[in-house]
């Protein structure tokens, strides 16, 4: 990341503001012609008559409406002890989760903006106590901190000469309004969490935006290890050779066609050692996509170094959920390779054989994701597996359903898919479920093997999610295709155009709570 963000926040009635410039969400209503200003105490620079009427101007001339995510700096000309003021406009239905990401994701805009190297940012009573009976003070917390990371992050350029210097931003919380000793040590909790999630995602994007050039299976691989030995997690890399001797014919298969072999990915985290219960996560590790020989088109085949999302999405989890240390057991595995084509490459008409011993026919050589990683649910349930969750970016058919939107899920099992669809609320990743009709299913029987990895474009999403599914031994199981919300054209609330780090938070959030690290 080219700007980093770093917090300072202390629980106080008084931040020190001189020379900094001081940070005021701002509701509609406040600025009404009958409401009260500078309820945020003595600090608050909406207290100063004079810019309380200069805003209350814009607001009804209609330059500053306090809209969510709406900005305005105004220089306070020394009558405030801080130089400039930014109003955030909170808009009129804040109260949520995704409302106070947005509000930072804002708040860490504009302040990067103005090139601020110090800021305050005021935080009303009604949101560090918790908004309403939904949304606690730690998850108040959490959800402010993720957008403030979150919204301060840029994607890196390759640039000739010597690289910028990144630049820092201090920013300091006050909670105004009074905060117990209860209130304070919840806000702190969750702000740290928050703050850990938002480093994780933008850590996660940071690997999806690595060009194919450096980020091969084997590079893939060293970040893992790299992680492993940062969050204390056991580590395993299983090369090509080990890769033939284990029979994992779907991962050399997708991967034989390139100069740089597959890797399958292990990671171990073990929280409950006297428990048989293991989450098993399994990210698509697809470092480059040219489609094979079903060759993509060329409009948008640099897209395609974001074809290992899910891996991203699964270490970044990893990388929480080592540092945080649940009472949970995880499994992570990510089957990595790059798609090419070469003398070497596998054809249309080709038959593999699974690490279970299945067999498919394959008929689309584009249809790779769910080869890797139907060995990886095998490898993550000979691993003690007995919950599975696939992360993939999957296919454009999701794309044309949901869009950019959500992502689409599909599972076994009911109450799996439950508690992610709760996991995702709670971290404002939108999910939306897909029909696993045995029709769909059906479409996947082959005359040349037990299955064949693709059926057309009529259901499609769908019916290569149930192709993993086949892999899934009978164990509880969830697939998410995030094809269409890992990579977007345009920012949007906290995500930055590109890379997403999309379902990094939902999966630790999934493993937390498991855990009894439900924040609250």
């Amino acid at each position: 990341m080219n700007r980093t963000i770093t917090f300072s926040h202390k629980v106080s009635e008084a931040a020190e503001a001189a020379g900094a410039l001081i940070v005021r969400p701002v509701a509609p209503a406040e600025l009404q012609e009958d409401a009260a200003g500078g309820d945020l105490g003595a600090g608050d620079p909406l207290a100063v008559p004079a810019v309380r009427e200069a805003l209350r101007r814009s607001f009804r001339l209609g330059a500053f409406k306090a809209a969510a995510e709406q900005t305005l700096t105004m220089p306070l000309l020394g009558l405030h002890e801080a130089e400039a003021a930014v109003f955030v406009g909170l808009g009129e239905s804040f109260a949520t989760g995704d409302g106070l990401r947005r509000l930072g994701a804002a708040a860490a805009r504009e302040l990067k903006a103005q090139k601020a190297e110090r800021a305050v940012l005021l935080v009303p009573l009604q949101l560090h106590d918790g908004v309403g009976d939904s949304l606690g003070t730690a998850q108040a917390a959490a959800a402010l901190a993720e957008g403030l990371t979150l919204g301060g992050y840029e994607r890196a350029k390759s640039r000739s000469g010597e690289p910028p210097a990144a630049s820092e931003l201090q920013i300091e919380l006050q909670l105004c309004g009074g905060a117990d000793e209860g209130r304070a040590a919840a806000w702190n909790e969750g702000f740290a969490r928050g703050q850990l999630a938002g480093e994780a995602v933008a850590w996660a994007r940071d690997l999806v935006h690595l060009p194919g050039s450096e980020l091969t299976p084997e590079a893939l691989a060293e970040e893992a290890e790299r992680l492993a030995d940062e969050a204390e997690l056991d580590v395993e890399i299983i090369d090509e050779w080990t890769a033939g001797e284990l029979g994992m014919g779907g991962l050399l298969g997708v991967g034989k066609g390139s100069v740089h072999p597959p890797r399958m990915i292990v990671l171990h985290y073990e929280g409950d050692p006297d428990s048989v219960e293991k989450w098993g996560l399994i990210g698509k590790g697809i470092t480059f996509d040219t489609g094979g020989y079903s060759l993509k088109r060329a409009p948008g085949m640099e897209d395609m170094i974001g074809d290992m999302g899910g891996a991203a999405a699964v270490l970044g989890a990893m990388r929480i959920i080592g540092k945080l240390k649940p009472k949970a057991n995880v499994v992570a595995v990510i089957p990595s390779a790059e798609n090419m084509i070469s003398d070497r490459a596998f054809k249309p008409g080709d038959v593999l054989t699974m690490m279970n011993g299945m067999t498919v026919e394959i008929v689309n050589t584009d249809a790779e994701g769910r080869l890797v990683l139907a060995d990886g649910m095998t490898t993550a349930i000979r691993r003690g597996a007995t919950k599975l969750v696939d992360v993939a970016t999957l296919t454009g058919a999701v794309v044309s359903v949901l869009g950019d939107t959500a992502s689409g899920i599909l599972g076994n099992d009911e109450t799996l898919s439950r508690e992610l669809e709760e996991a995702a609320i709670r971290s404002g990743e939108r999910v939306w479920p897909l029909p696993a009709y045995a029709e769909f299913r059906r479409k996947l029987d082959s005359a040349a093997a037990d299955l064949k990895n693709g059926a057309g474009r009529e259901g499609a999403a769908s019916i290569a999610g149930l192709f993993i599914g086949a892999f899934a031994e009978d164990k509880p199981w969830v697939h998410i295709d995030i094809a269409g919300t890992s990579w977007i054209s345009r920012p949007r609330g906290w995500e930055s155009k590109g890379a997403t780090g999309v379902m990094t938070r939902t999966l630790a959030e999934l493993v937390l709570r498991d855990g009894g690290m439900e924040l609250r």
